[in-house]
C-alpha cells in the first residue's frame, strides 16, 4: 500500500469516527449545560467553595469569575515552578527561572501551552501533573463555559443572566473532560503510549554505551492534551516522540481527540438554540476550510520544489518515517486549525506552501474547527460579522437567530475579531525591528520572517506550536509572547461575554420576509467568504513577505 492510499484511508477513518460521535456527543454536551440536576460530587464541591449553584450571573459577574479563576491559576502554576526543588518527584530539577515560569504559567492557563524549554530536562512529575495537567483540563473547561454563555445569549430572551461560571466550569471538568480523558488515556496505553512515574529507564545502545531515557505518565497527559486542545508535550519532541505517539493507530486517535469537541460543539449549539441546521452550517464551514487546507498542504509536501527535496522525491525532513507525509500533514493541519499546537512533525521543515497553510490556519482565527470552546465562539463572531455585512448590502437591520445586531453587538464582535491581528502584527513588527532578533533566527530571508510571524500568531491565537528555528528564550520574547497570550485569550473572551449579555437582554423576534436565512448553504458560503476575506485583507502583506515568497522561490 502506497503512502497516498494509506493517507486517504486515515482521513476516511477520521471522518467516519467524527460522524459517528457528532450527534451523541454534541447532544450530551447540550444536556450537561442545560440540566437542572447537580451530581453529588458537584454539590460537595459547591459547598467547599461556597458557591450557590442555583444563582445565575450577569455577564460582568461571569467575566469576573473567568478572570479571577485564571489569575489565581497563573499565580499557583508560577509558584509551583519556582518552588520545584521543594516538591516531591522533582528528580533533582532546579527551580524554573522567573521569565520562563511566567511564560509557562500564562501559556498553560490560556490554553496555549507554548513551551520555550525542554520539558523532560526542566520539570519533574509533580509540576507536570499537579500544574500542567490540571491546567490542561480546567483551561479547556473555561473555553467551553464561555462558548456556552454565548449560546445562551442567543437562546434566551429578555434576561440579563447567562448562567453560573462556577457551575459551567465544574460540569465541564467532571462530566466531560475527566471521564472522557480517563477513557482516552487507557486506549492510548493500549496503543503503546508510556505511563510511568519513574524518572527514566536505563538502556544499552548497540555500541555498548549506557543511556537513560526519561519517562513520565505520558498517556494521562497526552489524552487531555489533545482532548482539551492544549498541545503541551511531556517530551520536547511532543507527539513526534515514540513514547507519546508510537504508531499510526495512536496518531489517528490523537488527531480524533483534538478535533472531536470543537466539531461536536456545533451540534451542541444547534441543539441549544433549537435548530440543529444552524450547527450543521457552521460545521460545514469548518470542514470545508479544513479540507481545502489539508489538500493544499498535502500537495505541497508531496510535490516539493527545492533541489534537496526534489532529489529525495518528497519532503521528509522533520517527519517521522513511521508516520510518513500524509499522517504528518493531517496532524499539522488539524493541530493549527484548532488551538492544540501539538506536533508530530517539525513545522519549520515544511515546504513554503505547507508551512504557509499551518500559519494561515491560525491567522484565520482558528475556526476550522477551532479550539475547545474558542472555535465555536470564534465562528459565531464571524457569523455575526457576515450577517452584518449582508445587512449593509441590502439596507436592512441585520438579525441572527432572532436577535437584532446593532452597534453594541457589532462593536463587541469587532473587538473579538480584531484583537488577534493587532497582537500578531504589532508583536512581529516590534520583534523584527529589534537588532537582537536576527541572532535568535536560525534562518534569514523569507523563512526567518515566517518564524517570527508564526511565533506571535501562535501566541495570540493560543495555539502553542512553533517554527522551531526561532530561539525565544530571551526575556524579550518570554515577556512579549506571554502578553500576546494573555490579551489574545482574555480580550476576546470579555468581548464575547459582553456580546452574550447584550443578546440575552433582547426579546427574540420572528423571522420575516426580509430576514437572511442562516441555516442554508448560502449563509455557509457567506461565512466562509467573510473568514477568508478578513484574513486576506489583514495578513496578505505579511504572508507575501514570508511563506508566499518562500513558496515561489
Amino acid at each position: 500500500m502506497n503512502d497516498t492510499v494509506a493517507g486517504l484511508l486515515q482521513v476516511t477513518a477520521l471522518l467516519l469516527l467524527l460522524l459517528l460521535v457528532y450527534k451523541p456527543l454534541g447532544d450530551y454536551m447540550a444536556r450537561i449545560y442545560t440540566s437542572e440536576k447537580h451530581w453529588r460530587v458537584e454539590r460537595w464541591l459547591y459547598r467547599i467553595v461556597r458557591v450557590d449553584p442555583s444563582t445565575e450571573q450577569r455577564w460582568t459577574t461571569y467575566a469576573a469569575g473567568v478572570l479571577g479563576f485564571s489569575f489565581v491559576s497563573v499565580v499557583l502554576l508560577y509558584l509551583l515552578q519556582r518552588l520545584q526543588p521543594l516538591l516531591p518527584l522533582a528528580f533533582g530539577h532546579d527551580a524554573v527561572d522567573p521569565a520562563t515560569a511566567f511564560n509557562t504559567a500564562v501559556s498553560f492557563v490560556t490554553n496555549t501551552n507554548w513551551q520555550s524549554y525542554v520539558p523532560e530536562s526542566v520539570l519533574g512529575d509533580t509540576v507536570q501533573m499537579a500544574g500542567l495537567t490540571v491546567q490542561n483540563i480546567v483551561s479547556a473547561a473555561v473555553g467551553i463555559a464561555v462558548a456556552i454563555a454565548l449560546v445562551r445569549g442567543f437562546a434566551r430572551s429578555a434576561t440579563d443572566r447567562l448562567g453560573n461560571f462556577w457551575v459551567d466550569l465544574t460540569r465541564g471538568v467532571i462530566r466531560l473532560l475527566l471521564p472522557f480523558g480517563f477513557v482516552a488515556a487507557i486506549v492510548l496505553v493500549a496503543t503503546g503510549v508510556v505511563m510511568s512515574l519513574r524518572s527514566g529507564v536505563d538502556i544499552t545502545a548497540v555500541d555498548g554505551t549506557q543511556h537513560t531515557l526519561p519517562l513520565f505518565g505520558a498517556a494521562s497527559q497526552e489524552s487531555v492534551k489533545e482532548f482539551g486542545t492544549n498541545g503541551g508535550g511531556i517530551f520536547n519532541a511532543n507527539s513526534a516522540h515514540p513514547f507519546e505517539n508510537p504508531n499510526a493507530l495512536s496518531n489517528l486517535l490523537e488527531i480524533f481527540l483534538l478535533l472531536v469537541i470543537p466539531v461536536c460543539l456545533t451540534r451542541t449549539f444547534g441543539t441549544m438554540v433549537r435548530n440543529t441546521r444552524q450547527g450543521t452550517v457552521l460545521v460545514a464551514v469548518m470542514g470545508a476550510i479544513w479540507a481545502v487546507f489539508l489538500a493544499v498542504a498535502w500537495l505541497s509536501e508531496t510535490h516539493p520544489n527545492g533541489p534537496a527535496t526534489l532529489a529525495a522525491g518528497a519532503a521528509m525532513e522533520g517527519k517521522e518515517v513511521r508516520l510518513g507525509i500524509p499522517a504528518s500533514v493531517l496532524f499539522g493541519v488539524s493541530t493549527t486549525g484548532t488551538s492544540t499546537g501539538a506536533i508530530n512533525s517539525w513545522h519549520d521543515s515544511y515546504s513554503g506552501g505547507a508551512g504557509g497553510i499551518t500559519l494561515l490556519n491560525m491567522l484565520l482565527g482558528e475556526v476550522a474547527p477551532g479550539g475547545v470552546g474558542a472555535g465555536l465562539y470564534g465562528i459565531l463572531v464571524m457569523a455575526i460579522i457576515a450577517v452584518f455585512l449582508a445587512g449593509l448590502m441590502v439596507g436592512r437591520t441585520p438579525e441572527y437567530l432572532g436577535k437584532k445586531l446593532g452597534r453594541v453587538q457589532v462593536t463587541a464582535a469587532s473587538i473579538a475579531m480584531l484583537t488577534m491581528p493587532a497582537l500578531v502584527l504589532l508583536g512581529a513588527g516590534l520583534a523584527i525591528a529589534l537588532p537582537d532578533t536576527v541572532s535568535a533566527m536560525t534562518n534569514d530571508g523569507a523563512h526567518g520572517f515566517s518564524e517570527v510571524l508564526y511565533a506571535y500568531a501562535s501566541a495570540a491565537n493560543n495555539n502553542g506550536s512553533a517554527f522551531g528555528g526561532l530561539t525565544v528564550t530571551s526575556d524579550f520574547f518570554q515577556t512579549t509572547l506571554g502578553i500576546a497570550m494573555l490579551f489574545g485569550r482574555f480580550v476576546p473572551i470579555l468581548a464575547v461575554l459582553a456580546l452574550a449579555g447584550s443578546l440575552a437582554k433582547q426579546r427574540s423576534v420572528k423571522a420575516g420576509a426580509g430576514t437572511l436565512p442562516t441555516d442554508g448553504a448560502l449563509f455557509g458560503v457567506l461565512v466562509t467568504g467573510t473568514v477568508l476575506l478578513v484574513a486576506a485583507l489583514t495578513f496578505f502583506p505579511a504572508l507575501a513577505l514570508g511563506p508566499i515568497a518562500e513558496a515561489l522561490s
